[in-house]
């Protein structure tokens, strides 16, 4: 059998820039300063201007990005804060984790993103805050969000972890809602080598806020202002994903092109294809397709060398963690169905044109 086609292959990144990486750990094993430091506000900076915001606070992870985010824009108990039922449970654990309560709105069934419709109705006098999630990489539909939490007084909290380098009307995510997480999981677009986060904002007040939560609370090393946590970004991180950063942009251009190549070879393939709205550039951090098939598929390309996945096969409300919520199957049609329907495709930037070609006659000889 052939070589597999892997759903992302990091090595084939690392190799690609081998020179760089090497330099940039070597560079902090060296200087022996390994916590903050100018590694960090190096990178920070850098985030910053990539994503259009003033400020960026970087974090030991995407899941401390959201909590940390949270607390600082005043979410906490008897608060409630309005999420999409079908992502990654790191972006509802967080709510949990600030003594909030999650309430879930349904999908766009078009797009998997968040329903604003939904969202408004959804809304109660403790509701804080609303965290839409720009999943795979495509932007949620930030205007008419916005618009709710305007009309409300509700803060808008972007999850942006699956999506760095994508845009609304040119405007790039992380500068959309009064703050914005992004994740650094090695698998994301822009990934360590471990787990890193980050929370992007424009306001100076809620910056030096999330500098103290990340810091034990500190402004200098032994007085603190308020009860924080340990939750810094460390400078070997940094240094990779800085090193990574200018690599980024291309990285996202490619990934585009080799999502509309797909789009083209598949396009009588009897698949719900991702569709795009006009005001938005994603960064198609997963391609993913639609079939009630999907299991079978799933199977036929596993058997055929083709590694793909499910991003996600149990939606939140469903999930046994969350059961304390109260809902039950049914509450959120669009969410369930996308669950039993989803498939994730290989992509990466490091994908041949032979590879997605493999893929694709794999998902034709499964047609018929």
């Amino acid at each position: 059998m052939a070589a597999k086609i892997p759903l992302v292959d990091l090595k084939a990144q690392y190799n690609t820039i081998k020179p760089e990486i090497d330099a940039a750990i070597a560079r902090i094993v060296a200087n022996t300063s390994f916590i903050l430091g100018k590694e960090v506000s190096d990178f920070e900076a850098a985030f910053a201007a990539f994503c259009g915001a003033r400020f960026c606070i970087g974090v030991g992870s995407g899941t401390s990005a959201i909590h940390l985010a949270l607390l600082a824009a005043g979410v906490g108990p008897d608060s409630e804060v309005i999420t999409t039922p079908f992502t990654f449970i790191a972006s509802a654990e967080p709510i949990w984790m600030a003594g909030a309560r999650p309430v879930f709105a349904d999908i766009d069934p078009a797009t998997c993103n968040i329903d604003p419709r939904k969202v408004e109705d959804a809304i109660t006098p403790r509701t804080r805050a609303i965290l839409p999630v720009h999943l795979y990489g495509r932007p949620a539909a930030m205007r008419p969000l916005l618009a709710i939490g305007a009309r409300y007084g509700i803060q808008v909290i972007e999850d942006a972890a699956q999506a760095h380098g994508a845009s609304v009307a040119g405007q790039p995510v992380g500068s959309l809602g009064k703050l914005a997480c992004f994740s650094f999981y090695p698998g994301k677009n822009l990934g360590a080598y471990g787990d890193a986060g980050a929370i992007t904002t424009g306001d100076e007040a809620l910056a030096a806020r999330l500098r103290m939560l990340r810091d034990h609370g500190r402004q200098s090393k032994y007085e603190h202002q308020i009860l924080g946590y340990g939750e810094r970004l460390d400078a070997l991180q940094a240094a990779i994903l800085g090193a990574k950063l200018p690599h980024l942009a291309q990285w996202n251009e490619r990934r585009r092109a080799l999502a509309a190549r797909y789009d083209r070879l598949l396009a009588d393939a009897g698949l719900g294809l991702p569709k795009e709205l006009p005001d938005q550039t994603p960064v198609f951090h997963l391609y993913v397709v639609r079939t009630p098939r999907r299991d079978a598929l799933l199977a036929h390309l596993k058997a055929n060398g083709v590694e793909a996945g499910v991003h996600y096969p149990i939606p939140l409300h469903l999930q046994p963690a969350m059961s304390y919520l109260g809902y039950k199957r049914g509450d959120f049609p669009h969410a369930e169905a996308a669950a039993g329907e989803v498939l994730s495709l290989p992509l990466y930037p490091e994908m041949t044109e032979a590879q997605q070609d493999t893929v694709v006659g794999a998902l034709r000889a499964f047609a018929g």
